[in-house]
């Protein structure tokens, strides 16, 4: 499993064959100049809610690639309302996919279109394929419900939302990481803009001294599990 850092929320998934693009908001991000939504290849597209730091570029991918959009039933439905291929999900429910078992987890955020629409419940997603498993919360609080996804799911990274403000702050994930099982941690929705810009090395520090590992990628870099 291959997983690539698009900047801010925005990750690239290869895994059994398939390539995965999750939140996709590329071209709206002046730090992610260098990321061509036009060589992006995808088969799904898995957004965790309608914020538009999170779909901006979904359209635009999805039409040039005929990629299915996964997600809950309100913004599957919008969008297969469009005309995109579209599978809808929502909270505590799975699907077996052609790459492996996704289960559409809970999310305390908020959900709606750019055009103030109702996006439904924000959510996250548990990936179990090819013998590695990954959380990805999406935009989140910390909840209690993350502990329920080790009695399921033994898994290999979660990749955390880190930059406070709209989200969890580093100490948060850091109970969330304990909270999942988990001591590989993707840090993502950090930097984007002045809301949420973190001091790294601090992060980095607090998460080791848990006995944890922060990954915090450069846009563009990747890491194989």
């Amino acid at each position: 499993m291959k997983i690539t850092f698009y900047g801010h929320a925005s990750l690239g998934i290869e895994v059994g064959g398939k390539h995965i693009l999750v939140d996709p908001f590329i071209s709206g991000n002046p730090k992610a100049a260098h990321i061509a939504i036009d060589s992006l290849l995808a088969d799904y597209i898995l957004l965790t809610h309608a914020h538009q730091d999170h779909i901006l570029d979904v359209e635009a991918i999805a039409k040039r690639t005929n990629a299915t959009i996964v997600s809950n039933w309100e913004i599957a439905t919008y969008y297969g309302n469009k005309g995109f291929n579209s599978h809808p999900m929502n909270h505590g429910g799975s699907w077996n996919f052609d790459f492996g078992k996704v289960k559409y987890v809970n999310a305390v955020h908020s959900s709606s279109f750019p055009d103030g629409s109702y996006g439904g419940n924000p959510g996250g997603f548990v990936i179990e394929s090819e013998h590695k498993n990954i959380y990805i919360a999406g935009d989140t609080a910390l909840t209690m419900d993350m502990k329920l996804i080790p009695l399921r799911t033994k898994l290999d990274l979660a990749i955390l939302p880190i930059g406070d403000n709209f989200t969890m702050d580093i100490d948060d994930a850091i109970i969330a990481a304990e909270f999942v099982e988990c001591d590989k941690i993707l840090g993502v929705h950090f930097d984007t803009f002045g809301y949420i810009e973190i001091d790294h090395e601090a992060a980095i520090k607090k998460f080791f001294n848990s006995g944890k590992d922060l990954m915090l990628l450069e846009i563009g870099d990747f890491i194989e599990l």
